[in-house]
């Protein structure tokens, strides 16, 4: 059995690549958010987040050989939980690393969090756009009310996402609802119908859409503040490169290499 700790759009390719290996494939998801999953009788999904303890229970329980943690690269908590679970079972952990973003030298202001990030984007006067998720709005919304900044948080229309607006205190006027990637039109759609001048991104890739949100505030002229990834130490094997993935799972797993 292979556990792959997913939830991001890497997350169905992944698990198609992995079931043609021959063994089954448990994806496991901090929350019920749709995935385009294959439908196959090796595959099995669960969701529900995890600590280390109880990520190495499901292993054991699951008979788990190897553990490919796909989790968000800002999932800092999540992949230390990981790597604390798989060590304890001693078990493989390889973990797929989406590959960073082209910036293009686009004039990016870089924050190293989410705090500091808060604090650069209400300083600037003009209309910010919050498009890092719903996990960290707090920082965001303290700063906007303390210095009367109008603020739009962009969020997934989920039940979790609901949840965090609301303990964050955000009224709704303040928030887009939707599901991104979202296009370079959608984008400028976006910072024009609520006359943004800041955009805050985090540095998610081109699956995270980061591309399209920078030619968007480039065509719009917003500054835009990126939030740098939260360097996680540990040990265990790094990849972007899928057969070369594959290929270390079957050295694990002692499988021919496809």
């Amino acid at each position: 059995m292979i556990l792959l700790l997913g939830g991001t759009s890497e997350t169905a390719p992944l698990a198609s690549a992995l079931l043609e290996t021959g063994h089954p494939v448990l994806v496991s998801t901090a929350t019920d958010a749709p995935l385009a999953l294959p439908e196959h009788p090796r595959l099995q999904r669960r969701h529900g987040r995890l600590d280390a303890t109880a990520m190495a229970d499901l292993m054991r329980q699951w008979g788990v050989q190897v553990l490919i943690d796909a989790a968000h690269p800002y999932a800092s908590q999540a992949q230390t939980q990981a790597q604390q679970a798989a060590a304890a079972l001693d078990l493989p952990y390889l973990r797929w690393e989406r590959p960073s973003s082209d910036f293009n030298d686009y004039p990016v202001t870089w924050a190293e969090d989410h705090e500091h990030a808060a604090a650069l984007a209400c300083d600037d006067g003009r209309p910010v756009l919050l498009t890092t998720g719903s996990r960290h709005l707090a920082p965001y919304v303290a700063q906007a009310r303390l210095t009367g900044t109008r603020l739009r948080a962009r969020v997934l229309p989920h039940a979790e996402s609901r949840h965090a607006v609301e303990q964050a205190g955000l009224a709704p006027d303040e928030i887009i609802w939707g599901k991104g990637p979202f296009s370079v039109h959608s984008n400028r759609l976006h910072i024009r119908q609520h006359h943004i001048g800041v955009l805050v991104t985090k540095d998610s890739g081109k699956a995270g859409g980061v591309p399209d949100k920078l030619l968007a505030a480039q065509m719009e002229q917003c500054l835009v503040i990126a939030v740098r990834r939260p360097d996680v130490s540990g040990t265990g094997p790094r990849f972007q490169d899928l057969p070369a993935l594959l290929h270390a799972l079957a050295e694990v797993l002692s499988i021919p290499t496809l």
